[in-house]
């Protein structure tokens, strides 16, 4: 391989893409900078994950915020239920292209549900028994 190429990963990543596409399609298998080609690959994954963690969080947050932050419901419920709203189309956008996420996001869920407790509990009270299971959260017409 040429050390251009893995020197190009971190000068230009663009023309890396580009050039690394290129030796792909032409299959020039020789040419690959193959260290930093799987890294990317595995970067892929992990970001699909990290934005599903993300939305889900964030997600769970309004949901809590529908159901017990009760001194701010009348002044910011409408603009919570569109968030809720917008953060599950987004998590079903990043299902629907990548299904494997559904077995992450079972195993990920009660920790993602615990993050979002730690973060909402300085706002405002939550009871001990407040837990949502994942079907019932991602269901179109449940706000909390």
């Amino acid at each position: 391989m040429d050390s251009n190429l893995k020197e190009l990963h971190e000068s230009d990543f663009n023309l890396w893409v580009e050039q690394t596409k290129e030796a792909i399609q032409n299959r020039d298998f020789k040419n690959i900078d193959w260290d930093n080609l799987l890294d990317e690959i595995d970067d892929m994954g992990k970001s699909e994950k990290r934005a599903l963690d993300s939305y889900m969080q964030r997600l769970i947050e309004h949901v809590l915020k529908l159901k017990y932050w009760h001194a701010e419901i009348e002044r910011c419920g409408n603009g919570w239920m569109r968030e809720v709203t917008n953060f599950r189309n987004r998590i079903k956008r990043i299902l629907k292209k990548n299904p494997s996420l559904n077995n992450y996001l079972k195993t990920e869920y009660s920790d993602i549900y615990q993050d979002a407790i730690a973060t909402m509990s300085f706002d405002f009270d939550i009871p001990e028994d407040n837990f949502v299971e994942v079907e019932q959260i991602m269901e179109s017409n449940y706000f909390g």
